[in-house]
């Protein structure tokens, strides 16, 4: 790991660490700002796996997310699985921003710029996350490694039937 990884990864895993941390200290009252987001969510959720037990409670959903949060900065910090704790942290974030910064619906105009200043600030970190999300730390993804494998296989197959031709065309020879 790089000495830049190695500095960066916790240092992006630490906004939310403290996120959660709050959310878990004040689950209650993060609630109650997040009502409006965590119905949506448990109402999509409901109508895409009507047979999955979808925790309604916003109380609930809050401590999830959080846990959620902690896991995935755990995962991006220590580097064992930086790029599913990134994608973790990504699909927790947004359900976040959405809740607690909702500067459109503020109305006295200091509240909404420092509310749109966090929006924005969350926006970037979404930017960071994905990053690290997708960083295969200078090796081949996985896409490029199945591209090659196919591209391997096509090759083999083209040699193996060019030799079967070859023997096919050696067998009637002595058989003539």
């Amino acid at each position: 790991m790089t000495i830049t990884r190695l500095i960066a990864r916790p240092l992006l895993a630490s906004t939310f660490v403290v996120g959660a941390v709050n959310a878990l200290k004040n689950a209650e009252a993060s609630a109650v700002r997040a009502k409006p987001v965590t119905d949506r969510i448990v109402s999509l959720a409901q109508r895409s796996a009507p047979n999955a037990p979808v925790p309604t409670d916003p109380v609930t959903l809050v401590r999830l997310n959080a846990a959620a949060q902690l896991a995935g900065a755990a995962a991006l910090a220590t580097g064992r699985a930086p790029r599913i704790g990134s994608l973790v942290l990504a699909a927790t974030l947004v359900p976040t921003t959405l809740a607690r910064h909702r500067f459109w619906e503020e109305t006295e105009p200091a509240a909404r710029a420092e509310h749109r200043t966090h929006f924005a600030k969350n926006a970037a970190v979404l930017g960071g996350v994905l990053i690290a999300g997708v960083d295969t730390e200078g090796q081949p993804g996985v896409a490029w490694r199945a591209r090659r494998a196919a591209k391997d296989v096509r090759r083999e197959a083209r040699q193996l039937a060019k030799a079967t031709r070859r023997e096919a065309k050696l067998a009637r020879a002595q058989l003539t």
